[in-house]
């Protein structure tokens, strides 16, 4: 008898269900079956000595100011495991888009390094559930994706020069998709906030029926001090003024408290960068996950978060930093359209103080 399981846990997985394993890579573009190891070696080949069926092709390039195919899946089906790596060059310079059932714009629109939670164009590890980045540099997402019609994975290089070296793997199994299945999405978004108005925008615009599950930020700090004291607020279906779920600090949304004082990394949530190098601006990753205590909305979502310090005299200190941030979530289709991303320079990190 079939299962109406589609996300297994490590109880689940004694269970068979009625799927077919798929795998994309270089060596099997296509995620044929029996499609892996055909390539055949020329002279400049590394493994010209081994021939057809040993390790040929393991990895593409990226052609200058150009779009390549990662993957192209009919469905019905779900996305189990993404793994890329590439040189700290791409992290900001690419961008990765997710298309579901032909759609005419991208449900995910991030840059890659910071959807695996690597922002700044600095490597950084991370151990969590969902994401999980490796020595030296090794992405991992599990966020699982379901699609109806199709999947198209793309990666777009906006250098003017190629990036050799990159390497993908897209794990999927090819099933039955339940009614009650959202889309996955996520969406970056940057902002330097002032002390008229200290407050970024993780997402807003959200339209439809959902659940938020994630929250990754990439801040750099302009001043010394404490800088996490802003709340983050979600508003939900008809929320104006005032949001439904209020936060009570930046270090208590992230799961630390009191100025964290150290870096961590955990399955659900992580401060796992900090870092202040001479003759540059402090900067900070975190993540929040919310797996287990899913954000849902029926109609709109939208998603904010403060920047405060103090002031000596122990009152709140208005902050202009700038922030990155990736909003995840999954909801039904249609999708409202995305802000128009930044170009290439607009989004490199900075490097000094302003």
């Amino acid at each position: 008898m079939s299962t109406p399981l589609m996300f297994q846990g490590l109880s689940d997985l004694p269970l068979l269900q009625e799927t077919e394993s798929r795998s994309i890579s270089a060596e099997n573009p296509r995620g044929e079956r029996g499609g892996g190891a055909k390539e055949a070696p020329d002279e400049n080949s590394a493994g010209r000595e081994l021939g057809r069926g040993w390790k040929i092709k393991p990895c593409i390039t990226l052609p200058p100011e150009s779009t390549t195919t990662l993957a192209d899946i009919e469905g019905p089906g779900v996305i189990q495991h993404i793994w890329i790596t590439a040189s700290p060059g791409s992290y900001r310079d690419c961008l990765l888009r997710v298309r579901w059932d032909g759609e005419a714009t991208a449900s995910v629109e991030v840059p890659l390094g910071d959807f695996f939670c690597n922002g700044h164009e600095l490597r950084c590890n991370i151990n969590s559930l969902p994401i999980a980045v490796n020595p030296s540099g090794g992405f991992n997402s599990y966020w699982p994706m379901p699609f109806r019609g199709s999947c198209e994975i793309t990666i777009e290089n906006q250098r003017p020069e190629e990036i050799g070296g990159f390497f993908y793997q897209v794990d999927y199994a090819l099933r039955e998709v339940p009614e009650e299945a959202g889309y996955f999405h996520a969406q970056w978004r940057r902002s330097t906030t002032t002390r008229e108005y200290p407050e970024h925008v993780i997402l807003d615009g959200v339209r439809g029926d959902g659940q938020y599950v994630g929250t990754y930020l990439a801040w750099t700090q302009f001043s010394d001090g404490w800088w996490g004291e802003g709340e983050v607020k979600f508003f939900l279906d008809g929320d104006t003024e005032f949001p439904t779920y209020c936060g009570t600090g930046t270090e208590d949304y992230f799961g630390g408290a009191w100025g964290f004082g150290e870096t961590f990394s955990t399955p659900f949530l992580g401060y796992p960068l900090w870092s202040r190098e001479p003759g540059q601006v402090p900067k900070h990753g975190l993540y929040r996950w919310h797996i287990l205590d899913p954000v849902r909305f029926r109609q709109e979502f939208k998603a904010t978060i403060q920047a405060l310090g103090w002031w000596p005299q122990g009152a709140y200190e208005p902050l202009e930093d700038d922030i990155s941030s990736v909003g995840y979530w999954y909801q039904r289709e249609p999708h409202a359209p995305f802000p128009d991303m930044p170009g290439r320079r607009a989004r490199h990190a900075r490097t000094t103080p302003m």
